[in-house]
Parts: C-alpha cells; sequence; structure tokens
C-alpha cells in the first residue's frame, strides 16, 4: 500500500539543503526516451514492457516505483528540459535553451548577448515544389565526414558575427554573435518526412537564420563528401538545420545545492554541458556514439570506477531515443534490453562493494517510436537502494506498472528522494 502523505510530500518542491552530508553512493542510469505507447504489434505492450530487462525488473519489485513529470507545464518536451529535470533543477528557474549547455560542453565561450544554435546535418528530399525533411541525421553522418562539411561552411559563411563550429555525427553549432533569441524554430526529429516550408524559424531574426540555411544548402550541395556518399548509396547531408537556441544559462553547482562531488557519462555534448555547469567531471568513454553501437559496458565500468573518488554519477545513455527518432521499434527493443543487460546489470554487480547507495533509473522523457518525437508524459522510475527488500507493488518495470503504484513525483525532486535514508 502506498503512503498517500508521501505522495503528496514527493508532489510538492522539497527544501534543499547545502550542508548535507552524503556518505552514501548515488548512480542516476538514464535511458533517454525510454518510455512509449502500447504497440499492437508488440501484443498491445510497449517496447520497455516487450524488451527483456531482467535487472530493472529486480529493481522495481524491491525499490520504489513510480512517474515523474520532467517537463514543466509551457515548456518544450525535449532532451535538455528533462535532463535538468533529472539531475535535480527546475527548468522553469533555470532554463535557457538547449544549445547554450552543448557550447559549454564544446568549450565555446558565450557571451551574454551571444546566442547558440544547434546546426544539424540533414537530409532534404525534393518531391514536386517542395522540400521535405527525410532524416534529421543525414544518415547518422560519421564525425570526420560532419567536421570536414563543417569547417567548409566556417570557411565560406563564417565571419564575425557566424561561426560555424564542429561537433559529433550529425549534431554541430552555430554561434550568433550579439544575435537575437526571440525567433521560434523546430526541431527537425519533429519534422521527419514532412514539408519543411511550414517549419522554417519564424519571428525576430528569422530572415538571417534562413539566409545561412539557403546559403549552406548551395556550399553543401557538390561538396566532396557527400559525392562520395551518394556514389555509396548513403542520404547525403545536403542541408543545415538550426534549432535550440539560447543565451547562456546560469545555475548552482552541484556542491552548492547537494553537497555532493559527481561526474557525469555521456556521449551527448548537451549532458556533459549540463554537467560543466553543475560542476561535475566529464568522463569520456571510448566507443560511445549515441547510437545503439555505442559502448554501453564501457559507460557502466567507467561509471563504477568514477564512484572510488565521487559521491554521485550520471550516466546517461543516448540509444533508444535515436531509435526512437528513427521510427526503429526493432532498434529501440535492443537498446532497452542493451541499457539492462551491460549498463544496469553491471551497476547492480559492481555497486554492492560501496555498501550504502541508491540508484534511480529512468528516461527522460517519452519517446513514442509512431511519433518519432518527444511527448510531455511522466516516466517510470524506479529508486532502488540495495537488498531484497519490499517494493510498493510493482511487479516489472514499465509504464503501466509505475502508474499502478500511485507514487507520483516532479522531476527536479528525485535527486532529493534518493538522498533520502
Amino acid at each position: 500500500m502506498v503512503d498517500k502523505g508521501m505522495i503528496r510530500k514527493l508532489i510538492y518542491p522539497l527544501h534543499q539543503s547545502t550542508s548535507r552530508k552524503v556518505f552514501m553512493k548515488i548512480i542516476i542510469l538514464l535511458g533517454d526516451g525510454m518510455s512509449d505507447v502500447t504497440y499492437s504489434e508488440l501484443g498491445d505492450k510497449s517496447p520497455l514492457k516487450a524488451a527483456t530487462t531482467p535487472n530493472m525488473d529486480f529493481m522495481a519489485r524491491h525499490g520504489q516505483v513510480g512517474l515523474a513529470k520532467t517537463v514543466p507545464d509551457g515548456l518544450p518536451p525535449g532532451s535538455d528540459v528533462a535532463n535538468l529535470s533529472v539531475f535535480g533543477y527546475d527548468p522553469s528557474n533555470c532554463y535557457t535553451g538547449r544549445s547554450p549547455l552543448e557550447a559549454i560542453s564544446m568549450g565555446i565561450a558565450l557571451g551574454p548577448d551571444d546566442v547558440a544554435f544547434r546546426m544539424n546535418l540533414v537530409t532534404l528530399r525534393p518531391h514536386g515544389s517542395r522540400l521535405y525533411m527525410e532524416d534529421f541525421s543525414a544518415g547518422h553522418i560519421s564525425t570526420e565526414e560532419g567536421r570536414e562539411l563543417v569547417a567548409m561552411l566556417q570557411k565560406e559563411l563564417g565571419n564575425e558575427e557566424f561561426e560555424f563550429h564542429p561537433g559529433v555525427g550529425y549534431r554541430h553549432l552555430l554561434v550568433w554573435r550579439g544575435g537575437m533569441d526571440g525567433l521560434k524554430a523546430v526541431p527537425p526529429h519533429d519534422i521527419t518526412r514532412k514539408a519543411i516550408l511550414e517549419f522554417m524559424p519564424t519571428g525576430d531574426g528569422a530572415d538571417k537564420i534562413i539566409n545561412i540555411m539557403n546559403h549552406a544548402q548551395m556550399a553543401l550541395h557538390d561538396h566532396p563528401v557527400n559525392k562520395k556518399r551518394k556514389e555509396q548509396d548513403k542520404p547525403q547531408a545536403n542541408s543545415i538545420w538550426l534549432w535550440g537556441h539560447g543565451k547562456m544559462p546560469h545555475i548552482n553547482s552541484f556542491r552548492e545545492k547537494f553537497g555532493l562531488s559527481g561526474a557525469v557519462i555521456s556521449a551527448v555534448d548537451l549532458i556533459k554541458g549540463i554537467g560543466i555547469c553543475a560542476g561535475l567531471d566529464v568522463i569520456n568513454v571510448e566507443g560511445a556514439t549515441g547510437y545503439i553501437d555505442t559502448n554501453y559496458l564501457g559507460k557502466a565500468q567507467a561509471a563504477l570506477a568514477a564512484l572510488e573518488d565521487h559521491d554521485f554519477v550520471y550516466v546517461h545513455v543516448e540509444a533508444p531515443d535515436e531509435a526512437s527518432h528513427s521510427g526503429r521499434l526493432d532498434h529501440k527493443i535492443q537498446a532497452i534490453e542493451d541499457f539492462d543487460r551491460l549498463v544496469v546489470g553491471t551497476v547492480l554487480e559492481g555497486i554492492k562493494k560501496y555498501g550504502d547507495y541508491a540508484i534511480l533509473c529512468t528516461p527522460d522523457h517519452p519517446t513514442p517510436v509512431h511519433l518519432m518525437t518527444h511527448t510531455s508524459e511522466q516516466v517510470p522510475f524506479i529508486i532502488y537502494r540495495g537488498g531484497e527488500g519490499d517494493g510498493n507493488g510493482a511487479a516489472f518495470y514499465d509504464e503501466e506498472q509505475a502508474k499502478a503504484t500511485g507514487l507520483a513525483a516532479d522531476g527536479h525532486n528525485l535527486m532529493e528522494m534518493l538522498l533520502m535514508k
């Protein structure tokens, strides 16, 4: 039976202390976009329920399972907003956009009037008189190819006002020095297979951003990278798409907020950027790609090693989200199963030596495969503190079981829940 008084307590903001003494080890295992809806081809199950996940199921039976609201009302359901919540920060008070966080991770200095944009290398497909968003990742273009294209864009189009900065894979950055941040821009993964005209940036400064995108198309058209990709029958990076813009955020450090030392492990600049803003150490893992071929085991092993001299580690795995954006139900289930076996299973076994510990396992937001984009619904979470004690009624880890427990929390309070003894 769930204590309703506890539910009410968890829904409302908790007192945050900067003088807390923490003696246990704390780890967050985040499967980006794992949460979903049910599908007839899975026997009316969600991917999380259909996947074989013995380790998350074990934690669910012996821990506390519930639903967390990681996307506050009025904010977009992006990984930036949702992960800020899971890190323990209320996005309603500190969110300024996705790309400034990525800029921080990439070591790009932003002045108070500078605006950073995420710049995807994308594949557009002409059909009749319209252009369609064929692939938001240009076929998951390699980092080497992407960097070569961005270097060309900087040479051809860069100036004192606009700077093109290379990132990883298809994910890159544009900095508009002294730019405008009041315009509206749509993420490219929200418009896969849709005509792009009605989704072009709008508002103050949109004309300049559209002009940059148009000139980039011309510059990319005959580039040797794209010629080679065409010969290999791979999607060509024939355009850029600018979105996720914002100015530099200001958030308290993790030590100030929670009294903890910590580290973050991710293949994604966004998550690394949040960690850097929070004063956490960034641990890079060889072979971490952000896709289904990522080094799951390496991330888990690096997390356990980091606990030797840190109180807290945040492990982010992008693969389920990328599978959803690609509309691949099979890849999503594979990513969830690999996450459970190689990340959760490895951590569950290795963390025992620390004795006193707490694990939070959760998605950041749902990414339904049939929509190929994020939604704002609550996500299922597990808090597990070791042993085989009684849980709060969940037999497995999935959305249905989490809802049935009746336990509910605001996402930015999950860190406080972890710290409860």
